[in-house]
């Protein structure tokens, strides 16, 4: 059970964020560094797992809430200097506050990322040095630093504040759903759909992945909470244990592709873009959905290899289990549903009445009994799952404006746009691939959601320059920051879900490569059918390419898994390929 001081902070942490909603305008200057004050805690000391981090990590909180407070209490004063420092005392809080950011990001999701972020202050304060095109002409300290921390860009600029606004307040949601009855009836729901069929027990996963990768936006979390009723469900049954871990490890990095949450891409590409939230929702739900249903073709694939048994009966739920703890779920999401797209509203309005009626559920039980002691263990679990969580995508997303910053005010973004066209030729598909490896290569080392941000930085102009619209750059480069969960030698969900069955972990990602082929066809097939994330504009368009590419993901799912004699699967593989690409 969670400490008293950690729930008080998480409530303090969900009462913010849900009240910057209701309250009108707030500062930037004031609401985005009391969102990193907030998070500064969690980082630093919950998540401290030795007494030096705990004593290391109490003096890095401290530091981290004199500066942030120190910009909060001089919002006035601060918006007037247009980003330039003024005082050896503003200079020592800059050199403070990135510090803080970069330990902070270390500590919550590693090196890589406050590495690249150290590297590119580096180059904003060397950079004049350096010979050739990539040199700048230099900096002066007070407005290359003030820009970053006292204006609002650099850690309180836009990226921040989607943080801020948008994607808190559907880490809220997600965690008010998971403490409650909500998981379960996912997998309820999921059961009673397909766990009657052939490869039933492959397909409940795929499902349940589906609907828990919606709200939770994470490949990791979907293998750990998900996985650990599907996998062992899938072993009884005797599927090999390979296939079992990569039809979790794949369903699972579905999530990040599954509207609405999207692992926090959905906001961030709306603020990178300018594309009201539903639009970005409408444009990634066929390919999202062409992307379950090639892993689910995968499994009847996999069915003429190995004997994949349906669910027992005795382990499907009944219809009335199955409609009362699907409720728990579809009420919410309807909620969120009307309110954005027949209300009108605001996303993250949305979101907070979804969370109110989350909210009056969470007291049931799947028999509609209420317990009063199990309810305030929900509601503590909600505080410190949501706490916990803001805190670790504020620091990842407070490090990477770090790079965004350091690109803008350099002009360093421009001149990698200006080298992958020439290293491109001009040629849109070869500054593709090169993006794609970016991505692939970027992904390895810091979460999706960040190698998205920084390749779409740095390729997204070259891109458009080539001609390609700018919704379709974004997703073609937030699916490839995908890659590296499925894909050696970095896989996270492969190498949880290996673990989670014993066995060994290349076994699961070659496994889940071929069952997960979607993941690689899908975005170059958005490139070569842009009617796909049209559904929107055009439906019916939409529908036709997406059938279009569904048929040719079938043809390559059953050319890579099938038993079928060498010549008919690599004519499958070539022909399924010409149906995605026609028209190229």
């Amino acid at each position: 059970m969670a400490s008293t001081i950690w729930i008080a902070l998480g409530a303090a942490s969900v009462i913010f964020h849900i009240w910057l909603i209701f309250s009108g305008l707030v500062p930037n200057l004031i609401a985005r560094p009391l969102h990193m004050a907030l998070a500064l805690p969690w980082v630093f000391i919950f998540a401290a797992k030795t007494d030096w981090g705990r004593w290391t990590g109490t003096a890095f909180t401290i530091l981290g809430l004199a500066c942030c407070f120190y910009i909060v209490a001089n919002e006035a004063e601060l918006s007037e200097q247009y980003g330039s420092l003024e005082g050896q005392l503003q200079l020592f809080i800059s050199i403070a506050l990135l510090l803080v950011v970069l330990e902070m990001a270390r500590r919550a999701i590693g090196w890589p990322l406050p590495v690249i972020a150290g590297l590119a202050l580096l180059y904003g304060l060397l950079g004049s040095h350096l010979p050739g095109e990539f040199g700048h002409p230099g900096l002066p300290i007070d407005s290359f630093l003030g820009t970053m921390v006292v204006a609002e860009g650099g850690l309180w600029g836009s990226l921040t504040g989607v943080s801020v606004n948008i994607v808190a307040v559907f880490v809220i949601m997600g965690a008010v759903l998971n403490a409650g009855e909500a998981g379960q009836g996912f997998m309820n729901l999921a059961a009673a759909a397909a766990g009657r069929l052939k490869g039933g027990a492959a397909k409940v996963s795929v499902v349940s992945s589906a609907l828990f990768g919606s709200i939770s936006g994470s490949a990791s979390a979907n293998v750990a909470s998900t996985g650990a009723i599907t996998l062992p469900a899938m072993r009884r049954l005797g599927y090999p244990k390979s296939l079992a871990g990569a039809v979790e490890a794949v369903s699972s990095s579905g999530g990040q592709i599954m509207p609405p949450l999207m692992g926090a891409g959905a906001f961030v590409m709306v603020e990178l873009t300018g594309v009201p939230y539903t639009s970005i929702m409408a444009a990634a739900l066929l390919p999202a959905l062409l992307y379950f249903a090639a892993v689910w073709i995968g499994i009847n694939a996999f069915a003429s290899r190995h004997e994949l048994k349906p669910l027992p009966a005795d382990e499907r739920p009944g219809s009335r289990t199955v409609l009362i703890t699907a409720a728990f779920f579809l009420v919410p999401f309807v909620v969120l549903m009307e309110r954005m797209f027949i209300g009108g509203f605001t996303p993250q309005y949305a979101a907070a009445c979804a969370i109110l009626a989350a909210f009056l559920l969470l007291p049931f039980d799947a028999n509609l009994w209420i317990d009063v002691s199990r309810t305030l263990g929900r509601l503590e679990r909600v505080m410190v799952s949501a706490g916990e969580q803001i805190a670790v995508i504020a620091s990842l997303i407070l490090c990477a404006t770090i790079i965004i910053s350091v690109l803008g005010q350099t002009g360093l973004g421009v001149k990698i746009t200006s080298l992958t066209l020439s290293a491109g030729n001009e040629q849109l598909w070869f500054a593709l691939l090169l993006t794609a490896a970016a991505c692939l290569l970027l992904g390895m080392e810091v979460p999706t959601t960040a190698a998205y941000v920084i390749c779409i930085s740095v390729a997204g102009p070259a891109l458009q320059k080539l001609g390609l619209d700018l919704l379709t750059a974004h997703l073609f480069v937030f699916w490839f920051a995908l890659l590296s969960t499925i894909t050696p030698p970095v896989c996270g969900a492969v190498f949880i879900a290996a673990g989670m069955v014993g066995e060994n972990w290349l076994r699961v990602a070659f496994t889940a490569m071929a069952l997960g082929v979607g993941l690689y066809i899908i975005p170059l097939g958005m490139i070569a059918n842009p009617a796909v994330i049209a559904l929107e504009t055009t439906p019916l368009l939409a529908v036709v390419a997406g059938l279009k590419l569904l048929i040719g993901l079938a043809a390559v799912s059953y050319g890579l898994i099938s038993t079928w004699q060498w010549w008919i699967r690599i004519g499958l593989v070539v022909l399924g390929l010409a149906t995605v690409f026609v028209g190229l």
